[in-house]
């Protein structure tokens, strides 16, 4: 039933944002065409935080970004021209393609404090989408997919699942939702994918008999069906079907290794685009060699 436990690792991002990454894991680099699973915070940002904080503008290819918010609020800008303010339980849904920019500020937070407490997933493309243009949909939490049944609260942030489909365009098979339980609530975990996991962000479940705590991703098989909160939870469901080897470099996905090396050569010769109101500083391009071995589940 759990093929595998992923707990978090902390990682520090620098200007006092750390979090906890969970994908890629050496043993299960993916699960489905989720590619990336940060957990972020939860942290207090007192009001006049540094700039250094801010995630600057830096460049994605071949995959679709989706940052998910308990609490906080994050500026987006990019490369398209979007300026939006995502707020919890609302959907940012950035498909990078053959390239975009981006920044995440933390405007509000500099100017009136915040609590800061999320997750940001990305979401590799087909091989067929790897090179399509980019875009860039909002979803208001109002217009996301929600129900409510014994105890869970639950929100579909992007796919197919629970009878319901989410807003966002998505490119291969998947489900991505956000639970919210109730002390003895059950929830069932969407079937009819050949990768599913199940993240606990807060609180404990208990699945299969044992109990997990706050931090840990189940990687599940095929018969897991329900999950019991032992006591108020936040918990993450997500899967889809493979979409194959993927390389990954800083913040490039792509099934070539060459079109990461191209990537990584046209942002630091400056050929990328910043977003038009946030092109006064960059990212650099980090010192270390574009990979030669794929990202891929390793069991």
């Amino acid at each position: 039933m759990i093929e595998m436990v992923i707990e978090q690792r902390r990682r520090s991002l620098g200007g006092g944002m750390e979090v906890g990454r969970v994908l890629p894991f050496v043993k299960q680099r993916m699960v489905g065409p989720f590619i990336f699973f940060d957990h972020m915070g939860p942290l207090d940002i007192a009001p006049g935080v540094d700039r250094s904080m801010d995630v600057r503008p830096h460049p994605h290819i071949g995959l679709s970004t989706v940052t998910y918010l308990y609490s906080g609020q994050v500026m987006h800008r990019d490369s398209l021209g979007y300026e939006q303010m995502i707020r919890p339980q609302e959907v940012n849904w950035m498909t990078a393609g053959r390239g975009i920019t981006h920044s995440e500020r933390f405007e509000h937070a500099r100017a009136h404090g915040d609590h800061l407490h999320g997750i940001q997933a990305w979401v590799a493309l087909p091989t067929e989408y790897e090179e399509i243009a980019p875009s860039f949909s909002h979803h208001a939490g109002c217009d996301l997919p929600q129900w409510s049944d014994a105890g869970v609260a639950g929100q579909l942030i992007a796919g197919s699942a629970y009878g319901l489909t989410a807003g966002a365009e998505t490119h291969s098979p998947l489900f991505y939702a956000h639970l919210d339980m109730s002390p003895g609530a059950t929830a069932e975990i969407p079937s009819g994918h050949k990768e599913r996991a199940l993240y606990i962000a807060t609180g404990a479940v208990e699945l299969a008999g044992t109990r997990f705590e706050s931090g840990r991703m189940l990687v599940l098989g095929p018969a897991a069906s329900r999950v019991l909160a032992l006591e108020h939870s936040r918990v993450m469901v997500l899967g889809g079907e493979p979409i194959g080897e993927r390389f990954i470099y800083w913040n490039f996905v792509s099934s070539s290794q060459d079109r990461l090396a191209q990537a990584a050569s046209d942002w630091a010769a400056g050929k990328m685009k910043l977003p038009d109101a946030d092109d006064e500083e960059f990212t650099p391009l980090p010192d270390e060699p574009v990979p030669s071995t794929p990202v891929k589940k390793e069991l």
